[in-house]
């Protein structure tokens, strides 16, 4: 079991328990899921971008990735309907809480000029997002490797009812809010 998986377990828990008096322990919010998506739009014109891309992103999350398709053609941005155009990767469980400490530990304290992430980019329903420049932050990535600097989406999908119990919990997973 991981190290935030147990911290979750013992610490978290309590804390959340107290400061929102929690009746149920069924009630403290929890992570559900981390859907970590990269959107290619260089990929209509070339496939070879959007295989890097999605090497890139298992490599940074040790998961299948699984290819996103435009959903609407678009003639302005020249995207046909069903043309892949991005691919992302669902996490839970043992890999979400082992990337989540890898972010929060490693990745995020090698952005440059790095103050903290944004305390106010939550949805409203307890979910965050989270973007990032850059792929180079991941120490799993070679940098010599690396055909183009691509950015991707991070989303935190918890089971918080409102935004304050969801910045709560990631406090509380060591997420670095700006002050």
């Amino acid at each position: 079991m991981s190290r935030l998986k147990e911290q979750y377990k013992n610490e978290i828990v309590d804390a959340m328990t107290k400061k929102f008096e929690y009746k149920n322990v069924m009630e403290v919010p929890k992570l559900a899921k981390i859907v970590v998506n990269m959107g290619v739009g260089e990929a209509k014109e070339n496939a070879k971008i959007l295989e890097s891309a999605v090497k890139d992103l298992e490599t940074v999350t040790g998961q299948k990735a699984v290819l996103t398709k435009a959903k609407k053609s678009v003639a302005n941005f020249k995207i046909r309907e069903g043309m892949p155009i991005g691919c992302k990767v669902t996490l839970r469980g043992e890999k979400m809480y082992e990337f989540l400490d890898r972010l929060v530990n490693l990745a995020l304290p090698r952005v440059r000029d790095f103050r903290g992430v944004n305390p106010n980019a939550f949805d409203g329903r307890g979910n965050y997002a989270l973007g990032i420049r850059e792929q180079l932050i991941f120490p799993e990535i070679e940098y010599d490797k690396v055909d183009k600097v691509r950015g991707m989406d991070i989303i935190f999908v918890t089971t918080a009812k409102t935004d304050e119990e969801a910045r709560e919990l990631l406090t509380l997973f060591n997420m670095p809010f700006q002050k």
